[in-house]
């Protein structure tokens, strides 16, 4: 079966994945991310809203301003791997059927549907777990 999603679906499946797959952090993975690039992303959504920003949006408008996010291993030794917007395009409908269909129908309240979401983005497949 094979799963087409429009990018702002993609954009959004990631996100909500970013915000809910915190526990990837008790594996010794972590999101890193240019201070400069993370400064300018920041003003810029507060420039689009009134609203306040959290984290995960800043992330976000890196990738949507053409810049990467990394994950870094730092207990297993898996090498860094970065992501670009496009990669998020790509690799949201790549995710396992059960957990991106949860992701679509909003049932995600499993941290793990996250985190095999985050995975598949960055990795290309689950590693952790």
């Amino acid at each position: 079966m094979k799963i087409t999603l429009e990018k702002s679906e993609s954009e959004k499946i990631f996100h909500g994945a970013l915000c809910n797959g915190g526990g990837l952090a008790y594996c010794g993975v972590k999101i890193n991310y240019s201070d400069k690039e993370y400064a300018a992303a920041k003003k810029s959504l507060q420039k689009k809203t009134n609203d306040t920003v959290c984290l995960e949006d800043v992330w976000l408008e890196i990738l949507r301003r053409g810049g990467t996010l990394t994950m870094i291993d730092e207990e297993c030794g898996m090498k860094p791997a970065s992501i670009k917007l496009s990669d998020v395009h790509r690799r949201v409908a790549k995710t396992e059927v059960r957990h991106l269909m949860d992701a679509i129908n909003e049932q995600d309240d499993d941290a793990t549907t996250a985190e095999v979401i985050l995975q598949t983005v960055f990795y290309g497949k689950v590693i952790f777990g």
